[in-house]
């Protein structure tokens, strides 16, 4: 049985990754999406990564590290880095802000404040919140027509019926239950108010987590948890709390999952990057990932009182 807890260590080996995506793409050619010399090739190739795995390295016990020592960490890189989620969710998000009716608007988990911002130049009065003190202080200085306040996804630091509609960006994986989330939002949002949440698919193909490895300021290198919902799990968090579906989109992986030019390089030691381990098996990863949900966005609407 896989181990449930997701405060416990855990091993990363870049040969098992590899593995992972040739399995997962031979899975795929099983299935009729490839033919014979696909998957011939793809025996080959872990024949050759089990031949070269010394080069790979042998893995590494990756520790816990509290969500908010990892975000105090990434906040420094987190606005500018290249991170393949940032346009996925603005392209699906801008034409949802856009249909918004101008009021008093939560950003929550709204971390170095680029959502934020959207919403202060459609014109709204917003307030961040987010756990992370180093993404406050980033956001505040971007965004100085806004109010930021430090407080959880289920705690939110405002009183009852105290705004007009709730977004939330890239935040949801890191609770394990939805449940409180929504019973939060219901609490604090006017009747008749909408709710826009994008959140991540995850990334391991089979796997209900999605670990991500940072560094705290303090210099510690660990995995902060990462969840990854099934569809389901949303509607079943949100209907009981008087939450209606508006709409529902989901943008998906295209086929240039590596940099055509990416190659093979040594590894550094420590926990694997994934995209350091790409090229090691590039035909694998577009064949494993392509086509792979990524992010998926929910419209809501907090039904009025009857």
């Amino acid at each position: 049985m896989p181990d449930e807890r997701t405060d416990a260590t855990i091993h990363q080996h870049p040969l098992a990754y590899l593995l992972g995506l040739d399995g997962v793409a031979l899975m795929r050619a099983f299935a009729g999406e490839y033919d014979r010399a696909f998957t011939e090739a793809r025996i080959a190739e872990v024949r050759d990564l089990l031949d070269r795995a010394d080069e790979l390295g042998p893995g590494a016990d990756v520790p816990p590290l509290p969500v908010v020592g990892g975000y105090d960490g990434w906040a420094e890189t987190y606005g500018c880095e290249d991170n393949g989620s940032f346009p996925m969710r603005d392209d699906v998000l801008a034409p949802m802000l856009d249909a918004l009716t101008p009021g008093r608007v939560v950003d929550a988990a709204c971390g170095t404040g680029a959502v934020t911002q959207q919403l202060v130049d459609r014109g709204h009065d917003v307030v961040g919140v987010d756990l992370s003190e180093a993404m406050l202080s980033r956001a505040r200085t971007a965004v100085p027509d806004a109010r930021f306040l430090r407080g959880e996804l289920t705690g939110l630091p405002l009183p009852d019926d105290d705004v007009d509609h709730v977004v939330c960006s890239l935040a949801l994986t890191h609770l394990s239950d939805l449940e409180p989330f929504f019973a939060e939002v219901a609490r604090d949002m006017r009747p008749g108010g909408h709710l826009l949440v994008l959140d991540t698919r995850g990334h391991f193909i089979g796997s209900p987590r999605f670990p991500l490895i940072k560094q705290s300021p303090d210099g510690r290198t660990g995995h902060i948890t990462g969840h990854s919902h099934g569809l389901s799990a949303y509607l079943r968090a949100a209907l009981p709390h008087g939450f209606v579906v508006r709409a529902c989109t989901e943008t998906y992986l295209g086929d240039a999952i590596v940099t055509p030019d990416a190659e093979a390089a040594p590894l550094p030691p420590g926990p694997p990057t994934i995209w350091e381990l790409h090229p090691w098996a590039s035909s694998a990863a577009h064949a494993a990932e392509a086509g792979q949900s990524a992010v998926v966005a929910w419209e809501f609407e907090l039904r009025p009182e009857i």
